[in-house]
Formats: C-alpha cells, structure tokens, sequence
C-alpha cells in the first residue's frame, strides 16, 4: 500500500537520519531513485539556508524528544527545484522502548502556498490602494462608531492624522448640534439594521471649517455573520456642491427676481392706498379702522417674506442657529394653527387635528412651529374657498409622523420631484393670482434635516384629491411628570457634581453639602446626562477636560433632553482667558478654576440657585 501512494512521500528513516525506504510518491516528489536516496541522509532534502542553521538535526531531536515533529517549509528536488512541503516526522520505537528510526511523510504543498501568496499580494495590494486614496477619506469604525483605521485621504479631507483620531468617536466629524441630537448614532444603527447607509450634509474638519460631505457606511460581518464595524468613506462635495449651485441659480435668477419685484409691489400697494384713506379720513372713521387692519396683515406679510429670505441664506451658509431642548410635538401643532388660522378663516376652510397624547421630539420648538405653519399655510394657499385641511399625528416605532392633507387642486406628478427646490413653483396663472417666492417648502425640508427628519410630498396632480405632505421627525422619551418636575424645581438646592478624577469629584461634594446644599456626585459624561435625564437639579458642576464626552457636550446633550435644564458652572484646571469665553458662549453660568474657593463656591451657587425661574 505504501509502495503505491503517488501523493505523498512515504519512507523510513535511522535513528541517525539516514533512508532506509523509499516509495513511489517519495521518487515523484523529489525526483529521486530508490537505489539513489537510500542510504543516503534525509538533509540532501534542505536548502542551504535551511542546513546552516541546522534544521534537519533539529526535527530529528524533536521528534525523538516528543515522538512526532510537523512543519512546513522550502525543501528541494533531486533537480535542484524548490517545492513547498508539509512533513511529519514520527518517532518508531520497538516493544522494549528502543528507537528503531523515524517514518517521514512529505506532501508537496506548492499550490496551495501561491494561492496564499497571492492572496496575501492582493490584500497588501489592497491595502496600499485604501492607503493611498487622497480624494476619499476612506476608514474604519468598531462596532460602537469609534475609528480604528485613517488614510491619507481622510487626514486630507478632516484633517486630523492617525495618531490624532484613532480612538475618537464619529460625533467629532459633526457640526455640534448635530452631534447633541444623536444624529451619528442614528446613522450607525441605520447601517447596522440595513447593511448600508447613505447621506449628504455638513460636516467638520478639525479647524471647525464645515464642508459638505456625501457618506457612505457599511456595515461589515465576518464570516459567521458576526458584526466587527462599519467601513465609512466620505467625499467632499463642496465645490461640486456650489459650482452644481450655482448653475442652477443662474438658470432661476431672472424668474426670482420677476417673483420679488412682484411680490414686494404686491403688500406694498394695498399699504400706499391704506395711508392715502388714513390721511383723508377722521381719526375714529370706519375707513380708518380699516386702513389699519390693512397695514396690519400685509406687514405681517412682508415680515413673514423677508424672514424667510434670511433664513434661507443662514441655512445655505451653514450659520442658522438651533436651540435643541424637549419639544411635545401636539402643543407646538396647536401653536402653528394659531398662527396659520386668520389664512383658513378667510376662505371659510375646515380644519381638522388629531394627535397622539405627548409626542415629543428633540429640537427646536420656534422652528418646528415654523415648519408646521408653512405646511398649513401652504395648504390653505392652494385649496379652493370651503375646502377641508387635516392634520393628523402619531408615534410608531420610535418615529413622530406628521401628516397634514388637503382637497386642493394638488401637485402635478412633474412638479413633485423639485417641489422642495429653492425658489420652485407650480404652474400658475399668467397673473400669478397665488403669489409666493418659493421659499417656504425648502426651509421647510431644511429645518426638518437639520432636527434629523425627513419630509415628503404626495399628490396625484387631480383637482380635489390635493396633496399630502408628511414630516418624520425621531421621538425621544416623554420628560418625568410635571408634577415631579415642579416638585424638583421647588427644591433649589439640588447639585450635580461631574468629575473623572474620584477624589475631586467625592471632595467637592462634600464642600456643596457643606455650604447646605443636597449634592449627588458621577465620573463621566454619559452617567451625568443619564441620571440629570432620570433626576432634576437646579446646578451642574461640570469638570471640562472629561474622556468620551467633553464637559460642553455633557452641556449640550442635558439641554437637548431635559424640559428645564440646570445652571451649568464650569469647574476646571483649563483658566486661560479664552476658556472662560468658550464656556460663557456655550452657556455656562459662571467659570471656576481648580482647586475652587469655598467662598467663591458658596457666593456662585447662592447667584446660580437666586437666577432660577421661582
């Protein structure tokens, strides 16, 4: 049986390591006859560099020490030709416990090892490629969205180097309020979920300089499905962004500005006439009271205009300012109806609202009015006198939905793609009877993005079906119950220390229990807006320089989540002057220097607790 086996080389070896058989598989192998191995020792198989360190002894001495030796590596044919081998030396001893020799079986393994080589040349090949990308930041996240991996396009595009950011979460790419509503981690559990997730918006580079970005995140599993991270490559679009801009505006500009010079004449007028009759008119005359309910609603008209343009400016520049807190989503649609209720009187609309008790949201709430109220406006505009608006909300899976329809004449389907592009109109009459600048959908669509939403528009293009717009906007959990929060804010003497170092954070309590205060006392940043979420206190004493997440962002996150936010009192070894400014710009009550004075303590808590609305 031996003597046939072609695959492998099967022969017997003396204790000393000379060949004592030699089968049909060894000859192939290596090339050499029966009469030509036997006898001879078992190192004419080694390269050189392989005999130098005296590899052959050394199997020999192991496999007699251990009874068996395995190993893998160059070995050489009669022909002088390499091959690579897997050999298994076995020691053979008789029934007196005597070594008789050695059995060696030798496998030629060749390829095997060049498709291993390979292989390892592509993924190397590959690596060089990843590496070398410039106009890509391509690089890799663990499972919990920090980076692990940065190449040289990465350090080009954010400008951070490896030895900077590896380590860091994904947050610190965001403008900050994105980062504070939760944003990064939203996107990460949407790659998770679905494998791969794709986005485009502002984005931070280390200088704080925004760019705008398009992102791709992709989940990545090992073989047994087993989750290791996210791959993430981003892209700077801000040229293509403003040059794809730009293009588009020169192509609209000349229709803007027929819609402004047509709009401004249009409140402009009514207010000329209205002044003509106030001034001919007697001080108490029907007229007069009529010129000024005039006056009235087209200033409001022309107030409401010129603070959209605005707004549209800031949002393009990436400058509007959000002011994230708790938001019950059915008091700020009641609000916006208030608003929009004088526009659906005077065309005799019906109006219907049905909402879910206490939906809330994270963001900012004259804005969210602001996105509701241009929806309403915008349907009552474009639905017939008599005609019927609802506006229906609810909570599912974690996502507010927000659906307001109407009756009107409805969207053409040509229309729907670019319904929300800056300055896009319908078609309208050649007198332009509806008026508008095309505004209010695009801020609409802005604002909601930027609190982490989306919003849709539906419509068949049929006169009397209407359109439907609808805003998903993602829910949080409902703040304690006012009447424990009105509890918590009678008791004003309620401090939360948050330190990393133990020692400060345990003794500086003691100094606030001290100064009669009730003091509880946290390590990091996420146990502090955790428990300042569960717990109100009237003051935070925040240390600055905290890991994972910094005393402003701890700030920032407790302000977004909590109904009526504590006073923040930075306490921190950082005491240039252009960190008390960074503090107080953030909002921060007062700056205090590591070690604090007991005194100076006592005076600011005594300020921060009398600044409390009673």
């Amino acid at each position: 049986m031996v003597d046939a086996v072609t695959d492998y080389a099967i022969f017997h070896l003396d204790p000393k390591g000379f060949v004592l058989s030699w089968n049909a598989g060894a000859h192939k192998l290596k090339g050499y006859e029966a009469h030509e191995a036997i006898g001879r020792h078992f190192s004419i198989f080694y390269p050189q560099e392989q005999l130098d360190k005296g590899w052959p002894e050394y199997e020999i001495a192991e496999a007699t020490r251990t009874g068996r030796f395995e190993d893998e590596g160059w070995r050489i044919r009669k022909d002088g030709s390499r091959f690579w081998a897997n050999i298994i030396i076995t020691r053979l001893i008789d029934a007196r416990g005597e070594l008789r020799g050695f059995s060696k079986i030798t496998r030629d393994l060749t390829d095997r090892r060049r498709q291993e080589e390979l292989l390892r040349g592509s993924e190397e090949r590959f690596r060089l490629l990843v590496e070398g990308v410039q106009d890509y930041a391509i690089y890799m996240l663990d499972p919990s969205g920090y980076v692990v991996s940065w190449n040289a396009g990465a350090e080009k595009n954010k400008g951070y180097t490896a030895a900077e950011i590896i380590g860091k979460h994904v947050s610190a790419f965001y403008p900050e309020d994105v980062a504070a509503s939760g944003r990064p981690d939203e996107e990460l559990r949407s790659a998770f979920k679905d494998g791969r997730f794709e986005d485009e918006g502002w984005r931070v580079r280390k200088d704080g300089s925004r760019f705008w970005a398009n992102v791709v995140i992709t989940s990545l599993r090992d073989a047994t499905g087993r989750h290791r991270g996210f791959a993430k490559v981003t892209r700077d679009l801000t040229e293509s962004k403003r040059v794809h801009l730009l293009e588009d505006e020169g192509r609209r500009i000349t229709t803007f500005l027929a819609m402004l010079g047509h709009e401004l004449r249009n409140p402009l007028a009514p207010i000329s006439n209205a002044l003509v009759l106030l001034e001919q008119s007697a001080k108490d005359s029907r007229p007069l009271q009529m010129a000024r309910d005039v006056i009235g609603r087209q200033v409001r008209q022309m107030t409401r205009l010129v603070d959209d343009l605005l707004d549209v400016g800031r949002i393009s520049n990436g400058k509007i300012h959000l002011e994230f807190k708790l938001v019950e989503l059915g008091d700020a649609i009641a609000e916006a109806v208030e608003a929009a209720l004088p526009a659906i009187k005077g065309k005799s609309q019906a109006l219907s609202v049905s909402a879910e008790d206490k939906v809330w949201i994270s963001g900012d709430r004259a804005r969210i009015v602001q996105v509701i109220c241009n929806v309403l406006n915008n349907a009552a505009k474009f639905t017939p006198s008599g005609g019927q608006i609802q506006v229906r909300l609810h909570c599912r899976h974690r996502v507010a939905e927000l659906r307001i329809k109407d009756n009107g004449r409805g969207i053409a389907p040509k229309e729907l793609p670019r319904i929300f592009d800056l300055f896009s109109q319908g078609e309208q009459d050649a007198a332009r009877s509806l008026g508008g600048l095309g505004l209010g959908l695009n801020l609409v669509q802005q604002l909601v993005a930027l609190h982490g939403g989306d919003v849709s528009a539906f419509s068949k293009g049929v006169d009397g079906e209407g359109a439907e717009f609808v805003i998903r906007l993602p829910c949080v959990e409902a703040p304690a119950q006012e009447s424990e929060l009105a509890q918590a804010v009678k008791n004003r003497k309620t401090v939360l220390v948050v330190d990393d170092n133990r020692d400060s954070a345990d003794t500086l309590g003691m100094l606030v229990e001290a100064l009669g205060y009730e003091a509880s006392v946290v390590y990091d940043g996420p146990a502090a807006v955790e428990l300042a979420r569960q717990k109100h206190f009237a003051t935070l004493l925040l240390d600055l320089g905290l890991p994972g997440l910094s005393g402003v962002e701890v700030a920032q996150r407790i302000t977004a989540l909590v109904q009526h936010p504590p006073v923040f009192i930075a306490v921190t070894g950082y005491v240039q002057a252009k960190d008390r400014d960074e503090t107080l710009k953030n909002g921060f009550y007062a700056h205090l220097s590591k070690p604090v004075d007991m005194a100076q303590l006592g005076d600011i808590l005594e300020r921060a607790t009398a600044s409390l609305p009673r």
